[in-house]
């Protein structure tokens, strides 16, 4: 059985180290991003139920696709239990999300995230949901915890627009990190203002984008229904994964090998350069859930 490759009811049977890492991240979420020997659970989760006819967002089944991500990744009976692994009641928690007005983290799935910070014991007042403007908000500002999510798309400057792009909004002139390709974000992650309190990755892979023309360029035609989340506390993995699967798409569209202009480098380099976590396949531990049709993986 590759480690790579796992099912829900593999991962059962493979034992516990999810659990441990839970633990271990807390403690010490320094530690999870620089010991590169480590290797990266991420889930990747679909339910086709998760999207209604017109690509209104099904609130509940995302709530389970959520709880069962939780629940495999720390290996825990509930989702309660696994939030309680990386949030305290004393945590200052900041949701980092999306607003690009296209394809925005879904207000959905962050509402769901706020409940179960706050089903931690953290008080409301000491949550934050932003995405720009976080350097001059003082949730943000005094964070002890992070939650980092927003959707997968491409995109002009970097390749794709992935987790660990999405911190890019935590420097004050975000365009002085556009050049070779955006290629040293994860420096970003090493700032003090965010450095070693990611506590989870959300990359929303609802209807990903996988083309685009110029800057914020969208279309419809170049997204389509993928009914996924990749869930997972390495965000590097969690865009390795994503990435994979903008790639296979691009290929199926275009009936030919499509690379990326600019190529996704920011996301090797993470790992190679930045030891921020894992992007090599064989460092990642995929366990992959739920529907199967067209997922590219």
């Amino acid at each position: 059985m590759s480690p790579k490759n796992l099912t829900r009811r593999e991962f059962i049977k493979t034992g516990s180290l999810a659990a441990a890492t839970g633990t271990f991240l807390l403690n010490n979420p320094k530690s999870l991003f620089a010991l590169q020997d480590e290797k990266s659970r991420v889930v990747l989760i679909r339910n086709k139920n998760v999207l209604g006819e017109v690509g209104k967002i099904n609130t509940e089944v995302l709530q389970q696709m959520l709880d069962e991500s939780m629940k495999v990744i720390f290996d825990t009976k509930d989702a309660s239990t696994a939030w309680k692994k990386i949030i305290k009641p004393d945590d200052v928690v900041g949701i980092k999300t999306n607003v690009w007005n296209y394809l925005r983290t879904p207000p959905e799935l962050e509402n769901i995230i706020k409940k179960s910070v706050m089903d931690c014991g953290v008080a409301e007042e000491k949550i934050g949901i932003k995405d720009r403007g976080v350097l001059k908000d003082p949730i943000f500002q005094n964070a002890t915890a992070l939650i980092n999510s927003r959707p997968m798309r491409t995109h002009y400057w970097s390749g794709v627009g992935s987790l660990v792009k999405n911190y890019i909004m935590f420097v004050e002139k975000p365009s002085d990190w556009h050049g070779d390709s955006c290629a040293d974000l994860a420096a970003i992650w090493k700032l003090p203002v965010v450095a070693n309190k990611t506590r989870l990755n959300v990359l929303v892979m609802l209807t990903p984008q996988f083309h685009n023309v110029g800057p914020h360029g969208f279309s419809p035609e170049y997204v389509w229904k993928y009914y996924g989340l990749i869930v997972g506390v390495d965000p590097v993995a969690c865009d390795a994964v994503g990435l994979k699967i903008i790639e296979a798409k691009r290929k199926e569209y275009f009936n030919e090998e499509k690379p990326l202009n600019p190529p996704a480098k920011h996301i090797e380099l993470a790992d190679t350069r930045h030891l921020l976590g894992n992007a090599d396949f064989r460092k990642i531990d995929l366990i992959k859930i739920g529907f199967e049709e067209g997922r590219f993986i």
